[in-house]
């Protein structure tokens, strides 16, 4: 019943506008009342568990997208996405798709690529004849392939607190990933046939093979950070730790001194923006880990374990009811609080019915892409709409064709079929 309480707190609390850190705080204050426990100790082993070289890692990451954003590194990118993709109907909104891919395989956040690519692509693809709402809704759940593709600051964080394998959670959420892109591929490709009033059609042959080649150079610095990132995390040379740290380092002279996008004003101000936004997501781990610890003196998930054996004796049926509860806390909390909370409150229901952990980390991945572009907070899809300047009424209809036609049935699909996201952790020795 206090975990009950506890989590309806803080529900409340970020529904009414109160910041995510004074939420998780009186989550913790309210357990604290409801368990009786003393604080001053659990504080102190909440305090060594984010002492973690593994947490280091995410300002790292998160400097990394600050940066592409001032850098010029995400504009190189569309453009060269753009060139590959051609000038047809549905050209313009598969680059979009790309673009996030790409963008997530170097900075890991959505709200990155929200603020990237949505500022650099929205008005283009207005002049191209889409819909503002339409392209709106497009970059907001393209965005969050920033959650799936590695390296990505959620999957971290999942691995932190329910002390997984990074490596191996990531692999975990490529396959996700690389279908969810597919699939919106299609679905704007279908939507866009549909739209006569759609622009210009491909370009002449010779002259797409120069553009791909002119503007690939210029991006090639920029395609080589997730070569870097990934190819020395999978091939030994690195940690994510010590990846995230090259990646910062690559990232800053490339944009100072290749693109010259980024100058000493712009880079002090995306350590200030990287400090800040990791100072949040530091003190909402603490207290979820004070949170879990409290969890699991109480036995809490052993009790929801038992209570959601009792009512449902089917897997398949407990998987759904875990979608479901996951989407509906995307819709309300961002996806960081939802790992924090969830993660290690679900992992023995998970478990108990042969989940591996692993490969919930790819069905939390792919729950939480829905629920973070679901009212009534929809973090994402308002992000999106801010930068896109229209309003939130207009942009639900075609979001919610994309989460129907798209994001849900990677869902279903990553959540009943395991080797989606095993096959690779297997693959490389991560998962037995």
């Amino acid at each position: 019943m206090g975990a009950l309480l506890a989590i309806g707190v803080v529900i409340l609390l970020m529904m009414i506008g109160v910041p995510v850190v004074f939420s998780f705080a009186a989550m913790t204050l309210v357990l604290s009342f409801a368990y009786d426990v003393d604080l001053s100790s659990l504080m102190t082993t909440g305090f060594w568990s984010i002492n973690s070289i593994i947490l280091l890692a995410l300002p790292l990451f998160i400097m990394t997208g600050y940066l592409m954003q001032s850098g010029g590194i995400a504009a190189r990118l569309i453009n060269f996405a753009e060139a590959v993709v051609g000038k047809s109907r549905s050209g313009m909104g598969t680059t979009m798709v790309v673009s996030c891919g790409v963008f997530g395989a170097i900075s890991g956040t959505a709200s990155a690529a929200v603020a990237s690519i949505g500022t650099i692509m929205i008005g283009p693809m207005e002049k191209h004849g889409y819909a503002r709402p339409y392209s709106t809704a497009l970059v907001g759940i393209s965005s969050l392939l920033g959650l799936l593709i590695p390296p990505s600051i959620t999957m971290i964080l999942y691995a932190v607190v329910t002390r997984q394998s990074v490596a191996a959670v990531f692999l975990a959420t490529i396959g996700p990933g690389i279908l969810l892109m597919i699939l919106l591929c299609i679905v704007n490709a279908i939507k866009m046939r549909t739209n006569p009033d759609h622009a210009s059609a491909s370009l002449v042959l010779s002259k797409r093979f120069h553009d791909i080649g002119s503007t690939g150079w210029k991006a090639l610095p920029a395609l080589l950070l997730p070569v870097i990132i990934l190819g020395g995390i999978y091939g030994g040379i690195f940690t994510p730790t010590e990846a995230a740290a090259v990646a910062v380092v690559y990232a800053i002279p490339v944009g100072l001194f290749v693109y010259r996008d980024l100058d000493l004003k712009s880079l002090a101000h995306c350590f200030i923006q990287a400090a800040t936004t990791t100072g949040v997501i530091m003190i909402i781990l603490l207290f979820s880990f004070v949170a879990s610890r409290i969890f699991t003196f109480e036995r809490v998930p052993q009790e929801l374990t038992s209570l959601l054996l009792d009512v449902f004796d089917n897997k398949l049926l407990i998987l759904l009811m875990v979608n479901i509860f996951l989407i509906l806390m995307g819709m309300i909390m961002d996806d960081v609080s939802v790992v924090a909370i969830l993660s290690p409150l679900l992992l023995p229901v998970m478990e108990s019915i042969g989940i591996h952990p692993v490969h919930f980390a790819a069905i939390i991945g792919t729950s939480v892409v829905i629920g973070c572009n679901s009212p009534p907070m929809a973090p994402i899809l308002f992000m999106s709409c801010r930068i896109g300047n229209v309003g939130m009424s207009q942009v639900l209809r075609p979001a919610f064709s994309f989460m129907l036609w798209a994001a849900l049935p990677v869902m279903l699909v990553t959540t009943y079929w395991p080797s989606l996201s095993l096959f690779l952790p297997r693959l490389l020795g991560y998962v037995g």
